[in-house]
């Protein structure tokens, strides 16, 4: 490789260190959980998408590992060529009916849901008309797609109802609204009724990407759709958060929808199929999540309790309901040294900044599990006040 590029590499990561965004993995040499082991040390976790406490559950184990043994480690092919299983279509028909869809498709992740979603449905003459504050996933997936892209500030509906106004003026033949269920660095949750209003107002089509949301959030746990009452039109999820935390990603919808997508959907087409081990877990998950209210009284438990604690001790919180609970530190260096401070206290975080977050909107996102106990929860509280006071941000 030429030497000149390697040097504007290394010049390139040299300027991202020296303004302090540079990420740094930690090696944890166990299974995800409440308390997880770093380094030969025992810290409570609040950065997981574990929000069910599901990623080393018992039975989603065991039925993963049964699975190998009868099915095999792995697929080898795409879904169409002869990488198709009855698990894959269990899954897909339990998904569905969970989300209130009629069918669904599997990808290897949400981020190939959302890559394969808008290119398929959408030609040029549609409008996609997207929130701001959207996952980097949909970005990427509107970017693909060939239909005109609107935007609107993030929740407002106002910005939104102005967007859907000039794509009807610019002669869109069909309009696609999307959104995140729950904004995964803030936590807000979509005002998916008043976005439905509008959309049935001006003839469009409503998608949640419900990565955030799925498994925990509204009765027994069916996503934003269920919790605001608010009917959608096409769900995009993930299994790789409360349902199971391995991977693998769906889209849910009309059968037209999911026929078209199986046969034209580029993700899905030209991806090797999810592993039957990884399968054969979600399934178990999502039977575990549709019974688990008690895993989800104990989740907003916890939320209620450490948002308490930490609004009490003086730190700067993003208003929400959900588990996810930013604190808020304004520039990346801030939250990369409260983030060591805490990890120094057993506390195992994570700061977020830039080009993750806007600039000057760094932080450190927490994340409630019905995994950890309360002990853990007075624990975690008292490290940040400790923390905080020792960097003066309380």
């Amino acid at each position: 490789m030429q030497p000149q590029f390697l040097d504007h590499l290394r010049a390139e990561l040299s300027a991202i260190d020296a303004a302090g965004l540079t990420k740094r993995e930690r090696l944890i040499t166990g299974p995800q959980g409440g308390r997880i082991p770093v380094g030969g040390r025992q810290m409570v976790n609040l950065c997981a998408n574990n929000y069910l406490g599901l990623a080393n559950h018992a039975e989603i184990v065991q039925a993963a590992s049964k699975a190998i043994h009868q099915y095999g480690f792995g697929m080898a092919s795409v879904r169409f060529i002869c990488g198709t299983q009855d698990l894959h279509r269990q899954l897909e028909e339990a998904t569905a009916a969970y989300v209130g869809q009629d069918d669904s498709i599997l990808f290897a992740a949400c981020f190939d849901a959302n890559g394969g979603l808008f290119e398929t449905l959408l030609g040029p003459d549609d409008a996609i008309i997207s929130d701001a504050l959207n996952h980097a996933s949909i970005i990427d997936g509107v970017r693909l797609s060939k239909a005109r892209r609107y935007r609107y500030a993030t929740s407002d509906m106002d910005e939104l109802e102005t967007q859907l106004k000039l794509a009807d003026t610019e002669g869109a033949r069909f309009k696609l609204i999307i959104t995140d269920g729950v904004f995964s660095m803030d936590g807000y949750v979509a005002k998916l009724p008043e976005i439905r209003a509008l959309a049935d107002k001006y003839g469009a089509i409503l998608a949640v990407d419900d990565c955030h949301a799925t498994g925990h959030l509204g009765p027994q746990g069916r996503g934003t759709a269920a919790l605001t009452g608010a009917h959608v039109d096409i769900v995009t999820g993930t299994f790789g958060k409360t349902l199971g935390g391995a991977m693998g990603g769906f889209i849910a919808g009309p059968q037209p929808v999911i026929d078209l997508l199986r046969q034209r959907a580029r993700p899905y087409l030209f991806s090797n199929a999810l592993a039957p081990a990884v399968a054969a877990g979600a399934l178990k998950a999502l039977e575990i999540a549709e019974a688990a209210d008690d895993r989800r009284a104990t989740l907003m438990r916890h939320t209620q309790r450490f948002r308490a604690g930490l609004t009490t001790a003086g730190f700067d919180l993003l208003p929400g309901a959900t588990p996810i609970i930013p604190v808020m530190l304004g520039e990346a260096q801030r939250a990369q040294h409260l983030a060591a401070a805490l990890d120094r206290r057993g506390v195992y975080v994570a700061g977020f900044f830039f080009p993750v977050v806007p600039k000057g909107k760094a932080r450190i996102r927490t994340q409630m599990s019905a995994a950890l106990t309360d002990t853990d929860i007075d624990f975690a509280i008292g490290a940040f006040t400790e923390a905080g006071r020792e960097l003066a941000i309380i």
